[in-house]
Parts: structure tokens; sequence; C-alpha cells
């Protein structure tokens, strides 16, 4: 049987109602071409459909705080019900995705389910700070109940084979960078970073350093004489997600290219855990994420 999905959005400038949906789903080209985010009708039509789309599961219920809005989003990625309130999801469908980048309305969104034992996927990042991570961990029923992330811990261009890694011998030096902001933007480098880092720890000390208007970078030392900045640029300049690496013997540079892939992936690991009932989101890795985030927030 199909699992059924429920998508919760919509916040500003957050495409993913749309192209989450249309991962699992498959979409109608000329109504995504209107949803205002036109990367997303781009990465779509690169694809082969409906082969592309991931089986075994449906979006099939779309709420956003505008009935407008989610018909839009219900037409382009071939949603079958718009409901008017979050809650009537519950009992009509098997798992939620929280496809809503403005942490701070999280709990407020994912609570009722919570409550009701429902999966939740939560999008990036799930907090910004350890005490409203805590707050949605405590309505967590089961394991694995929770799960989030950055896509990008996913992405392929950001994997290192074994041959590669071990070429660069121990990780000296780490900068990654992201073109926006940092309380939305700087998760996409730094679950991948503490994915190649390992568990080396959380930072011994954190250096902000703001770029006007709105973008910071933020440096920090973590045991074991590794260094990693991490430069979230705002609305200062352009450029895609990158992260290089420094080891002693050797460097690589890795350039973030393929979102459908990246989202692809994530959406599955999510799925799969729902079907069998795993954990696919370690909460010991999602308060390191926080930890970091919640380091550069202040400055």
């Amino acid at each position: 049987m199909s699992l059924r999905l429920g998508v919760i959005g919509f916040s500003a400038g957050n495409g993913h109602p749309y192209s989450w949906s249309a991962i699992i789903n498959g979409y109608s080209p000329e109504l995504m071409a209107h949803c205002g985010f036109p990367v997303i009708s781009q990465y779509l039509a690169e694809k082969n459909w409906p082969e592309a789309r991931i089986p075994g599961a449906e979006v099939t219920h779309v709420w956003t705080q505008s009935i407008e809005l989610s018909q839009q989003i219900a037409d382009a990625s071939l949603i079958s019900h718009v409901v008017s309130a979050p809650e009537e999801m519950i009992g009509q469908v098997d798992a939620v995705l929280l496809a809503r980048d403005d942490s701070e309305n999280h709990l407020h969104f994912a609570a009722p389910f919570l409550r009701a034992g429902m999966p939740i996927y939560i999008d990036k990042p799930i907090a910004t700070s350890i005490s409203a991570l805590q707050s949605l961990y405590a309505l967590q029923k089961y394991e694995g109940q929770i799960f989030t992330c950055s896509a990008l811990r996913y992405a392929r261009e950001f994997q290192m084979d074994p041959l590669s890694r071990e070429n660069l011998g121990p990780i000296r030096y780490v900068h990654a960078s992201n073109p926006k902001t940092w309380e939305k933007y700087a998760v996409h480098t730094i679950e991948p970073v503490l994915m190649m880092l390992g568990e080396v720890g959380l930072p011994m000390t954190a250096n902000i350093a703001p770029i006007a208007p709105d973008g910071r970078v933020v440096t920090m030392e973590f045991p074991g004489r590794v260094t990693a900045t991490f430069s979230s640029l705002g609305t200062l300049a352009s450029g895609p997600m990158s992260i290089r690496v420094h080891g002693e013997t050797a460097w690589k540079e890795m350039i973030f290219s393929d979102t459908f892939s990246a989202f692809k992936a994530a959406l599955e690991d999510f799925i799969g855990g729902v079907k069998s009932g795993t954990c696919r989101s370690s909460p010991i890795f999602n308060r390191r994420v926080v930890s970091l985030i919640e380091m550069g927030v202040a400055i």
C-alpha cells in the first residue's frame, strides 16, 4: 500500500511544498511554471516522468495559510485534497512533511502531529537554539518520530569516496560558504561538514564577524586541531553552496549543483524510515547541528 503524506506550507521564499510534493507525485509542467520558483520547473524538466518520482508514496493532502495557494500547490503537484486546517490531516495521512523553514513556527505546526504519534519531516533548520529543539523532542512519542535534515547532507557533490578521503590525510581546515542568511541556510553546509569531520565533538571556540548588511563569517575551533569557517554571505554576494576541505596531504573543493537528487534522497530516507519504523535522523547529530547554528546566531 502506498504511504499517504500530508504537506504543510508555506513560508516566504521557500518552494519546498511544490518541489517535495512533485518529487513524490509527479507534476503538471504547465502549472508548475507559474509557481514563482523558476528553478523548480527547471530541474524537474530535466528528469523523465513519471519514472523520476518516488514510488510507494503519495502526497494526498496539503495545507497552507491560503486556500488559494494550497490549491495552486495541489494543482501543480497533483495533490488530491486541500484542507482548511492542518489537524484535518490526522487520521487521513500516515506521515507529514512540514515544508516551512521558519523555524520559530515549527513547534506550533508540529505539536498536534507529534502528540498524535505521527512521523513528521521538519524542514531545515529544525531550530536555531537548543531550547527550541528540546521543546520539539519533548513531544516525541518514540525514537525516530522526528526526521529533519538539510538535503545537502545527501548531496552527491558533498560525498567523498574512500580513496579521496584517504588522500586528504587528517583534515585540518574547512571553508564552507552559502550565499544566503545564517539562520536559514548555514545548516546546508554545517551538516555535510559535520559528516566529513565525524565525531570531533563540539567547537571549543566560535568567532563571529558580520558582513554588511546581513551576512556573517563564523570560525570554529574543534578538538583535534581542526578549524572550520562557515560563511553566510546574505544579500552581499551570489554564488553556489561550496565546501573546500584541506587535509595534511591534499585538498578538495566541492560545489553543490544537483538540487533534485539531494531532495529526492532526503525524502526517500524519511519515507524508508516511516515504512521500516527505524530512526533515520539522529537526535544526537541534530543537537550538534543546532548547537553550531546557535553559536552563530547572535552578533
